[in-house]
């Protein structure tokens, strides 16, 4: 063979490789592929519901993501968002009180609406000097009244215990901190009647926020700390990392704005904080975090803010508090609102069997943590003296 033809050769068998590797390479980004800067590139992919959900569970996942009757952009006009979640919360309340049985209330503590849920059998007598205090959710903009009470009655009934749901004060009519405040002033009022480590505070989506920023609120204000908080399906960390672009997918739903940013774009209550404020997400303070009783975190696999509870834990976990995550594979945001799921009923024995454990102990660090960073940033937020005016609550 000439030298000219082995050369050809050798040209033709490299373009041949070549080839084939493009076409390797190609076949890859059909499917899937990472590019230079860790961004992962997904092809269309047919993702069936979790093999580990309930029947019923899928049943209801389909329906909620199927329904012909889809909520309002949450930056409709307020009263007609109010007035979809109340009438959408207050089907699940109907269902609610079929199956776990109560008696509410209402009651004002110190100037601030509240209602009072206790189970129809009575409270059972280890929890007469314990409180619940539930923080509803709402986006920050509505929830008060069928929002708390389909938080609270499953909680009250299976753990034989009282709960009061605050109605604490929303955008746009106001902005933070004003809910900080009146959960605040709720905390003092019961404060008169129990033990501090016999209070314990949760909340979902919004308010499981709110519980992270009332503790916040409290270690400003030099208050005792609860006994135990329960921050589920948001929590002390700002939203971000995978969930923020999966879950969004899964559930074939836009994403929330400021949701893969970490920002509160989503709600006016928020539209002048400043996001690294530790009054906001107490991450950004390993001294406020520090201060934190044990902690319930709750969420599910497709939940938008399940990536913010792993690290809340994560951060938690860090500084010495007692965290506890618990996550239902292929479970959405807030699921547990509907009463009738078995994952939402082992999720109320999680919460029950969790303040149980810890309302009345005496809390015991894990590590003595000392921060030798003076930059964070300090607390803001206005005083607790802020107008508590609000409408009545509807039903």
């Amino acid at each position: 063979m000439t030298s000219v033809k082995a050369a050809a050769l050798v040209l033709v068998l490299a373009c041949s490789g070549l080839n084939r590797a493009a076409d390797a390479a190609d076949r890859a980004r059909a499917t899937a592929y990472v590019d230079s800067q860790g961004i992962a590139h997904l092809a269309p992919l047919a993702v069936p519901p979790s093999s580990f959900m309930s029947p019923q569970a899928r049943t209801a996942f389909v329906k909620l993501v199927t329904g012909a009757a889809g909520a309002p952009p949450i930056n409709e006009n307020i009263d007609t968002v109010r007035a979809f979640y109340d009438h959408y919360n207050s089907a699940l309340v109907a269902r609610a009180s079929r199956r776990y049985p109560v008696k509410i209330t209402q009651e004002t503590m110190n100037g601030v609406r509240t209602e009072v849920v206790v189970p129809t059998g009575g409270v059972a007598a280890e929890n007469r000097n314990r409180v619940l205090i539930n923080l509803h959710g709402g986006a920050f903009l509505w929830g008060e009244g069928s929002g708390g009470e389909i938080e609270s009655i499953p909680i009250a009934s299976v753990g034989r215990i009282e709960v009061v749901t605050v109605a604490y004060r929303e955008g746009p009519e106001y902005k933070f901190p004003a809910a900080s405040e009146d959960v605040a002033a709720v905390y003092r009022a019961l404060l008169g009647r129990y033990a501090p480590r016999n209070i314990g505070i949760y909340g979902c989506s919004a308010g499981g926020m709110l519980t992270a920023q009332s503790v916040a609120w409290f270690e400003q204000a030099q208050l005792p700390m609860p006994g135990a908080i329960g921050t589920f399906c948001g929590s002390a960390s700002p939203f971000g990392g995978d969930s923020s672009y999966i879950a969004f997918a899964l559930a074939g739903q836009p994403p929330l704005p400021g949701a893969q940013s970490g920002g509160l774009a989503f709600s006016p209550y928020f539209s002048d904080v400043s996001l690294g404020n530790p009054l906001v997400f107490p991450t950004k303070s390993r001294r406020v975090l520090s201060r934190f009783p044990p902690t319930l975190l709750i969420s599910g696999s497709r939940d938008f803010s399940v990536s913010s509870l792993f690290h809340t834990q994560e951060a938690l976990t860090a500084v010495g508090v007692d965290a506890e995550l618990h996550v239902w594979d292929g479970m959405w945001h807030a699921f547990f609102m509907d009463p009738d799921l078995p994952e939402s009923q082992e999720a109320y024995r999680v919460i029950v069997s969790f303040f149980a454990r810890h309302l009345g102990q005496t809390v015991q660090r894990k590590a003595n943590w000392h921060d030798h960073n003076s930059t964070e940033p300090a607390h803001g937020g206005a005083s607790e003296g802020r107008d508590r005016k609000r409408a009545a609550p509807t039903h």
